[in-house]
């Protein structure tokens, strides 16, 4: 860029985003993580900090809250959420974190700090554990995991 133009994206909106992995056991239960700062569960992840890829958020969250290295696997979802209750609106992405084995799931490590625990889950539990919005997320991306494609979806609602 030429010395003494603006960047004009400096701006824009800005947009929070979260990145997430949708990780199964053998029985399709999902792993979800119980955080110590609010009542709901949820899918291990977190915010995507600056200058870090959403891949790359899922993959550092996954070594903080569970203490293993895996490496995603393809998009599921991507889901944008409006405004609502204090929160701006943001884009959350979901990857294919995989399916754990017995050997793996041994080796899962919480940090006391951030999580009181974890715990495989049924679809009753899910819908019980986590807030409705994130019940029809994981939802849609078990459905786009089935599907081999990507669900785009808005306030959890498939869209495409």
């Amino acid at each position: 860029m030429p010395s003494g133009r603006r960047d004009v994206t400096v701006d824009l909106p800005r947009k929070r985003m979260a990145a997430g992995l949708l990780i199964t056991d053998a029985d399709e239960r999902v792993l979800l993580v119980d955080p110590v700062y609010k009542a709901e569960w949820e899918i291990p992840g977190g915010c995507v900090e600056a200058d870090e890829s959403p891949h790359q958020a899922a993959i550092r969250e996954c070594r903080e809250e569970l203490g293993l290295d895996l490496s995603p696997g393809r998009l599921v979802v991507v889901d944008w959420v409006p405004a609502r209750d204090g929160r701006t609106e943001g884009v959350m992405v979901v990857y294919d974190g995989g399916t754990l084995d017995a050997t793996a799931t041994k080796r899962i490590v919480v940090p006391p700090d951030e999580l009181k625990g974890w715990a495989w889950s049924d679809p009753p539990q899910t819908a019980r554990r986590v807030r409705p919005l994130l019940a029809r997320r994981i939802t849609e991306a078990l459905h786009a995991r089935a599907d081999g494609c990507c669900h785009y979806l808005e306030d959890g609602v498939r869209v495409t």
